[in-house]
């Protein structure tokens, strides 16, 4: 599996670039800026991009999806609950990033659902909580957790349609049961390292621990 994690945007905004050597597949996790520099790396490898993954609908990760979509023609996934926040971001608040409006859906997933390209394929977590339709990803030894999980943190839930106690909830059923070693991958760039592990946030992450 080809993996890249790239810093984007002006908020410390981690997007990812997934793809499978063997066949050229490729999908985008959170493309929030930069999205020629994305596209350099995808291009560099071989690599072309089937889809544009949103973890959750927040303007901050989804403010590259109109370019992606238009110089890809990747189609755009994100879980059901959050797919009416694509196209109803307000004015003023894309104004604040520099943004437009994202396309709407094309594809919508819910809990239990893989996303897949080539043997690659990504589990979807239902990780409410920041969102009502924040997801986390699962594949092969690693977790993208989006705003649900920060390396030593955790998104926050005072936004419209988060919850403190949902989030405790998606925190413990969906991630802690995840393998120690399993790679997290969060979304954005607030820890002291850019990535962390299940096990360790059990450790250290003041909000984990039991």
């Amino acid at each position: 599996m080809f993996l890249k994690q790239m810093q984007v945007g002006h908020m410390a905004v981690f997007a990812y670039l997934v793809g499978d050597p063997a066949t050229g597949e490729a999908l985008v996790i959170d493309p929030a800026a930069n999205i020629d520099g994305i596209l350099a790396h995808a291009e560099k490898n071989n690599l072309k991009i089937q889809y544009i993954v949103n973890t959750h609908g927040h303007v901050d990760h989804i403010s590259g999806n109109t370019e992606m979509k238009s110089k890809t023609g990747a189609k755009i996934v994100i879980h059901e609950s959050d797919a009416e926040m694509l196209t109803s971001t307000p004015a003023m608040i894309l104004r604040m990033f520099g943004a437009k409006q994202s396309p709407a859906a094309d594809i919508t997933v819910r809990d239990g659902d893989t996303i897949s390209v080539g043997s690659i394929s990504l589990k979807v977590l239902h990780t409410p909580g920041h969102s009502p339709g924040s997801m986390s990803l699962f594949t092969d030894g690693c977790v993208f957790t989006g705003d649900t999980l920060f390396v030593g943190g955790v998104g926050r839930t005072d936004l419209p349609g988060g919850s403190g106690q949902v989030m405790a909830q998606s925190i413990q059923g969906k991630l802690c049961p995840l393998p120690d070693d399993t790679k997290v991958l969060p979304g954005h760039n607030y820890g002291g390292t850019p990535t962390s592990t299940i096990g360790q946030e059990k450790k250290s992450n003041p909000f984990l621990r039991q």
